[in-house]
This record gives structure tokens, C-alpha cells and sequence, in this order.
């Protein structure tokens, strides 16, 4: 899998950055220090959106900064504006050594960020970058390619099919990935619109990534083309569910192909019984070790540890400046190769294999793992 060579080469720059003929894991705890142990805030974007933020990356950060002997001082600010605001000025007021933020949006990261930079703060932007922010640091996926694994997969499900319909549920407004899924989409896409070959019947961008929003407005796109589609483009595995709810309902569920996004284990079902064309899997522990490197790193004080961490830019374009970032790669995840999220243990084989998919794991021989 693709994603595999580039975490090698990442683990291989962390080995690098060391320095002076020796391996040490930044991961590491110090040792023969008594001092208080520095604390790192975080802040999650939501609990709705994805299953993601609680049930990976939480405990994988807080196991990665537990264990450098960083106490990890981690929040979800549900999707509120207000308590994302008022957690972080909690976390500057308490005097966090860093602050990392997935923010809502890109006003309300930068405006967090300017406090943080008047308090000595480092920021780091978790997933999502803020946009006219302040940040230190990115840590992310190759977001634009993640939208063209989308379009590649959608492509591949619809086959030769000339003039397929198409309707697009895309990402919230306020959140620069969906931006950068579309513009990734609209490089394969695109081309196809423009000849007639594909025809977008229309697309669509969802507040806050909600599925009940996400299904309304499907809902309403499906009745006003007359109740026909030929595809569907869902920019993750949520509003994926959401567009099958109503194809189920018109009995359509199987017959339309549907993208997705996040390898949830709804979704990696969903894929099973031929419901959902496609998800990408982003390996969200690649991730959150990425980001508490960094984070282990500036808090230590060794910032030019954490420069060599981040070996590439993101281009700020309403700030017009780089910013230091570590971008990961992602993987195509269809029917065919659903086996390799069990055997990478990314997904339990009593979960994804239980129920009205069981028959569907055996005819694929996924096995126990």
C-alpha cells in the first residue's frame, strides 16, 4: 500500500533528526529529570462529524504524550465556535508549553492563535490547517489526493457508463479539507464534466459535515433530477451514510455507486454489501504520532528537532507565508482490498464481520484478526 512506504520513510527522518550517530526516539521519556511534567493542550473539532476523534485520535495522542512524560491535557469543543474559544483561553490561561487545534474554522482557529502568540504559545493545526492563522506548525494528510482517490474510486465503480448523473455531497464550508477533497475531485472529474461524459447534476456543501443535513439535502437534490442518479460523490464515510439511507428507501441502495472518506467501520460495512463504492483510509495513528512528536519536541524546547520533523510547507494563501508541515499519505479502500484495514488490525474481524456482512467476509476470505 502506498501509504506504507511514505510512514517508513517518515519513521526513517525521525531516526535521522537525531543526529550525531545515535537513534533516539523523540517518543522517549527524559530521563534523570524531576521536573513538572509540561503539559500539552488539545482541542477536538466534534463528536458528530466522525467517530475518528473520540475513538482514535484522543487515546492515541494521550498515550504518545503519557508515555514522553507530557501530560496531555485533551478537549472536544463539539462543534461550537464559542466553547472552542473558551477552551482555549482556558488552556493559555493555565499556561500550556503547546496548544494543538483542529479547528472549526478558519476565523476561529486564527483568532485562538493570536492569543497563543501573545503567551509564548506554539500552535499546531491538527488535521485541519486555520487559514489566515498563526500556527508553528501542520500536521495532515495529502489532502488534494485524498479527493482524487475519491474520483478515482468513483470512476472505476461507474465503469464505461456515458453520462452518469452525478450529485455531490461535499464538506463543511468553514473546513479547508473539504476544499481541498473537491479541488482533488475536480482533477479527475473535471475533464469529465466538461465533455458530457459525466453529467453533475448538482453539489452540495454540508454545515458541520452532518449527516442529518447531509440526507435533507440529498434528499432534495434526488427529487428535484426526478429521482435518478447514477453516482454519487460523499466526501466522507458519514455523509455517505446519509445518501444511502435515502437510496435504501428507494430501494436504489447498491445499484448507485457512493464514495466516502475516514475507513469508519460503518462505512468498511457499507463497502461490504455493495452499498458504498469506496472509502480512503487515512492512517489516523500515523497522524496523531506525527503531531505529538512535534508537540513532545516544542515542548521540550528543541525546536530545531521539531524543524527537522517537519520536512514540508502548506501554502497559507490568505496569510501569504508557509507553514512547517508534516503531510501523510492515504490508500483507495475498496470490496477487493478491505482485507489489508483487518490484517494492519486498523479494524476488528468480529466487528467488520458480524451480522448480514459475515457471508461477504468469507467469500472475500477475510480472515480472524
Amino acid at each position: 500500500m502506498r501509504r506504507l512506504v511514505r510512514a517508513v520513510s517518515f519513521g526513517l527522518l525521525v531516526l535521522l533528526a537525531a543526529g550525531c550517530g545515535t537513534t533516539v526516539d523523540p517518543l522517549a521519556p527524559p530521563t534523570g529529570s524531576r521536573a513538572p511534567r509540561p503539559v500539552v493542550g488539545v482541542i477536538l473539532p466534534d463528536r458528530s462529524s466522525s467517530d475518528r476523534w473520540e475513538d482514535q485520535d484522543r487515546p492515541l495522542l494521550r498515550q504518545a504524550l503519557s508515555f514522553a512524560g507530557i501530560e496531555g491535557l485533551i478537549e472536544n469543543a463539539d462543534g461550537d465556535e464559542a466553547k472552542f474559544a473558551s477552551i482555549a483561553d482556558e488552556m493559555i490561561g493555565r499556561g500550556v508549553k503547546v496548544l494543538m487545534t483542529t479547528p472549526l474554522s478558519p476565523e476561529g482557529g486564527a483568532a485562538v492563535e493570536r492569543k497563543a502568540r501573545e503567551a509564548g504559545i506554539p500552535v499546531i493545526n491538527y488535521d485541519r490547517i486555520s487559514l489566515g492563522g498563526q500556527a508553528d506548525y501542520y500536521v495532515s494528510f495529502d489532502n488534494l489526493n485524498v479527493g482524487e482517490l475519491q474520483a478515482e474510486g468513483l470512476l472505476k465503480c461507474l465503469g464505461e457508463r456515458q453520462g452518469a448523473r452525478i450529485i455531490e455531497l461535499q464538506g463543511a464550508p468553514t473546513d479547508n479539507n473539504a476544499t481541498l477533497f473537491f479541488d482533488g475531485q475536480r482533477r479527475k472529474l473535471g475533464p469529465k464534466y466538461d465533455t458530457g461524459a459525466l453529467k453533475l447534476v448538482e453539489s452540495k456543501a454540508i454545515d458541520k459535515w452532518d449527516p442529518v443535513l447531509g440526507k435533507a439535502a440529498f434528499e432534495q437534490m434526488l427529487s428535484a433530477n426526478g429521482g435518478a442518479v447514477d453516482g454519487v460523490v460523499a466526501a466522507n464515510d458519514g455523509l455517505a451514510g446519509a445518501a444511502i439511507e435515502v437510496l435504501k428507501a428507494k430501494g436504489l441502495a447498491g445499484q448507485v455507486p457512493v464514495t466516502g472518506q475516514d475507513a469508519t467501520l460503518e462505512g468498511l460495512r457499507a463497502i461490504l454489501r455493495g452499498e458504498q463504492c469506496m472509502t480512503v483510509y487515512k492512517p489516523i495513528r500515523d497522524e496523531a504520532e506525527a503531531a505529538a512528536r512535534l508537540a513532545i519536541a516544542v515542548a521540550r524546547g528543541d525546536l530545531s528537532g521539531a524543524d527537522d520533523l517537519a520536512t514540508g510547507n502548506t501554502r497559507d494563501l490568505v496569510a501569504k507565508r508557509d507553514v512547517k508541515s508534516v503531510l501523510l499519505g492515504a490508500d483507495l479502500i475498496t470490496r477487493e482490498n478491505v482485507r489489508t484495514l483487518v490484517a494492519e488490525g486498523v479494524v476488528k474481524h468480529a466487528d467488520l464481520c458480524a451480522g448480514d456482512t459475515a457471508d461477504d467476509c468469507l467469500q472475500l476470505d477475510i480472515l480472524t484478526g
